[in-house]
């Protein structure tokens, strides 16, 4: 596993490698490079072995070509940051070197450049790609000159040239390597929204952790709860899109095995390359305090192999101040090192107090919530349902003094209908302020069914009901969805004379949307943004938009990042 070296990268993230102030100072650097080769031909021709009118309409070529990616970097220009300029910067030298003397040219120096800029910008596979085609470029522009006593020159720059090329290219994927641990450490400390809960805090540690290692296969989090002795599984597989982020119980006997190592170990295994044999196979632990790997020829770490399904892996131990665990990250083609298991450590040691923060929170939340609740629901009792059962009574009363033949009967009726509908809604919704909802209760499309049911029996709208993608989220998220689509189904049934309307959901790319849509009622439109929307998104760290819908109607939009 290469993540201590960039090779088998598809190389890193373009947020991290093209940086609006590194191409500006490259394009600076460029800029006086290409004016400094001119003013030295300018200076010294002779030293070039005379220069034609095609040497200097190369230089200022070259000039010209630094100027405008100059230009280009300062108006934070797409281009500017693309491979595609230091490949050109390669171009320009080769030429150069060819018009200047080929092999006893200086300015086959600005090789360098080119490999400097790629390797420090875009990780180790780049800057190797440049070093090689520097290395072909220069003999060929060399070669055809090129006499029997040049031969030792043109091996020995070759060589120069391949030799620091490397040593360049070495440091330019320590450099980005750097950067990416340090997003990753950013990004596993940074605080979630708590609505979202801790399930979904740790799987987005988990994702977080599987991407970093570039052909991380998967990764695995085992915990056993130290009072209760309950053990849960998380995991993290390269390409499912329909994870849970709820943990899985597990039997003890299966946490056992995986927790069957050293506790306080760091550890990494990787299976024999050409055959597979009963110790041949490398495995290692790492005792922090004493701070050196032991070689280690336990039995245990090729079982677990067998169990995970991986080539190599390793493992580090997880410390809870209720609970203990471990994090396994797979690979069933990649070879793990040393540094990638003492980091993973390192990333532990730094997100999971955070999530045990948020947990902590969390709790203390549902403890103040739940005397709030109980407030809540007696004043729902005394100033929302007795109101309503006096309504009732009142309809039923001068239901009761109608005459037979009276016309409003009919509404009469279908009045009292909905009050005592309504009624028992507002018991319901007081019982569940008072006591919690199950989590049984807590499927969105069913009880979104159950709100456009609702208005279509009172308002006489029809609402479609469409659901794309796995939505498991908390109870928290679970109410504010709800709550999001009632308010936008009350505007439709409040403001518009629509006759039907569409809910759509979809959960994707880590992206939660909500579209509450109604038809074109012939009234005109006007710019809005329902506030009390706008204002839940945006408590969820998402953003809520008003759109043209389809046919002529009004679109609200809701998007929540998960």
């Amino acid at each position: 596993m290469q993540a201590w070296g960039l090779e088998r990268k598809p190389e890193i993230d373009a947020s991290l490698a093209a940086e609006p102030g590194d191409a500006r100072m490259v394009a600076r650097m460029r800029l006086v490079l290409s004016v400094s080769a001119l003013l030295a031909v300018f200076v010294d021709p002779s030293s070039l072995g005379g220069v034609g009118g095609s040497t200097w309409l190369l230089f200022c070529g070259y000039i010209l070509h630094s100027l405008v990616v100059y230009v280009y970097s300062e108006l934070e220009a797409p281009l500017s940051q693309s491979r595609v300029i230091h490949w050109l910067d390669i171009g320009w030298c080769a030429l150069i070197v060819h018009m200047t003397g080929g092999v006893h040219s200086a300015f086959f120096l600005f090789f360098f450049f080119g490999i400097l800029t790629s390797s420090f910008r875009w990780g180790f596979e780049e800057g190797a790609r440049v070093t090689l085609a520097s290395i072909a470029l220069f003999a060929v522009c060399v070669m055809p000159s090129a006499t029997e006593q040049d031969l030792p020159r043109l091996l020995l720059r070759s060589t120069f040239i391949l030799a620091l090329g490397y040593m360049i290219i070495y440091w330019g994927r320590s450099k980005v390597e750097l950067k990416r641990r340090l997003a990753l450490l950013r990004a596993v400390t940074r605080l979630s929204n708590p609505r979202f809960g801790v399930d979904h805090t740790v799987t987005g540690i988990l994702e977080k952790i599987q991407r970093f290692f570039l052909e991380s296969s998967g990764c695995l989090l085992v915990v056993r709860d130290k009072e209760s002795g309950a053990c849960s599984l998380r995991t993290i597989r390269q390409g499912d899109v329909h994870r849970s982020p709820q943990a899985e119980r597990v039997a003890p006997e299966l946490a056992a095995l995986l927790m069957a190592l050293a506790p306080c170990r760091a550890a990494i295994y990787h299976r024999a390359r050409w055959f597979r044999m009963p110790g041949v196979a490398g495995a290692s632990t790492y005792d922090g305090e004493k701070g050196r790997w032991t070689t280690e020829t336990h039995p245990a770490f090729e079982g677990l192999a067998e169990l995970l399904d991986a080539k190599s892996f390793i493992s580090v131990p997880v410390r809870l101040r209720k609970s203990e665990g471990r994090l396994y990250v797979l690979s069933r083609h990649g070879v793990f090192h040393r540094p990638d298991a003492l980091f993973l450590g390192h990333v532990v040691a730094q997100a999971f107090p955070v999530v045990e923060n948020i947990e902590l929170l969390d709790r203390m939340a549902s403890d103040a919530a739940m005397q709030e609740r109980q407030k809540i629901a007696l004043d729902l009792h005394d100033t929302a349902v007795q109101p309503y059962i006096g309504l009732k009574m009142g309809l039923s009363a001068l239901r009761n003094k109608a005459a037979a033949d009276n016309p409003l009967l009919e509404d009469l009726d279908k009045l009292q209908d909905m009050a005592a509908h309504v009624i028992g809604d507002l018991r319901r919704y007081a019982g569940a302020v008072r006591n919690g909802l199950d989590r049984s209760e807590l499927s969105v499309p069913t009880l979104l069914r159950q709100q456009v049911a609702q208005v279509r029996d009172f308002y006489g709208i029809d609402i479609a009901v469409s659901v794309d993608g796995d939505l498991k989220v908390n109870d928290r998220m679970a109410a504010e969805i709800l709550q999001i689509v009632r308010e936008g189904l009350n505007n439709i049934c409040k403001h518009t004379l629509a006759h039907c309307g569409a809910v759509k959901l979809a959960c994707a790319d880590g992206l939660l949307s909500v579209e509450i849509e109604n038809e074109a009622d012939g009234t005109q439109s006007i710019e809005f943004l329902p506030r009390s929307i706008s204002e839940r998104a945006n408590a969820l760290g998402g953003m809520a938009s008003v759109r043209r819908g389809t046919g002529g109607g009004t679109s609200v939009h809701v998007e929540i990042p998960m």
